[in-house]
C-alpha cells in the first residue's frame, strides 16, 4: 500500500491505534495506585452526535468512553479535571479482559490517555501534558477548539 501524498510504502506489519475525542467529563476522575506506586486515574467522556433522520426528525446519540491516563498525566488529570468540564483525550484503545465473579468472561475497551487538553476557559491550570516523549505543556487559555489537529 502506497500513501498517496508522500508516495511512502507501507509493508504488511504497519498498523494505527491512535483515537481522540472532544466532550465532557461524565463524573469526577479517580485516581489510584498500582501495586508498585504507580499513579492512575480513571474517568468518563461523553461525546454527542446530532443528526436528521430520513424523516427530518432531529435526534441526538451520546457515546460513552473510559480514559485511562498513567504517572504524571494520572496526577495532573486528578488534580484538575472536574465533572462537567469539557475536555480533548488523545490515545489508543486497548481492550481488557477478565473473568467476573459469576464466571462470565467481561470486556472493556478504554483509551490510554497520551495526551488530555483542558478545553473549558475557567480552568487557569496547567491544562495538557503528554506522556509522550514531548513533554510539551500548555495552559488552558491557550487552547481553542478549532487548533486542535483534525
Amino acid at each position: 500500500m502506497e500513501n498517496q501524498q508522500t508516495g511512502q510504502r507501507f509493508g504488511g506489519s504497519s498498523s494505527l491505534n491512535k483515537v481522540m475525542i472532544i466532550g465532557n467529563l461524565g463524573s469526577e476522575p479517580e485516581m489510584r495506585f498500582t501495586p508498585g506506586g504507580v499513579p492512575v486515574t480513571s474517568f468518563r467522556v461523553a461525546t454527542n452526535r446530532v443528526y436528521k433522520t430520513q424523516d427530518g426528525e432531529r435526534k441526538e446519540e451520546t457515546e460513552w468512553f473510559s480514559v485511562v491516563a498513567w504517572q504524571k498525566l494520572a496526577e495532573t488529570c486528578n488534580q484538575y479535571l472536574v465533572k462537567g468540564m469539557k475536555v480533548y483525550c488523545e490515545g489508543r484503545l486497548q481492550t481488557r479482559t477478565w473473568e467476573g465473579q459469576d464466571g462470565t468472561k467481561r470486556y472493556r475497551t478504554e483509551v490510554i490517555a497520551t495526551q488530555v487538553i483542558f478545553l473549558d476557559k475557567k480552568a487557569a491550570s496547567p491544562a495538557a501534558e503528554s506522556s509522550t516523549s514531548s513533554g510539551e505543556e500548555a495552559e488552558a487559555g491557550d487552547i481553542e477548539p478549532q487548533d486542535l489537529p483534525f
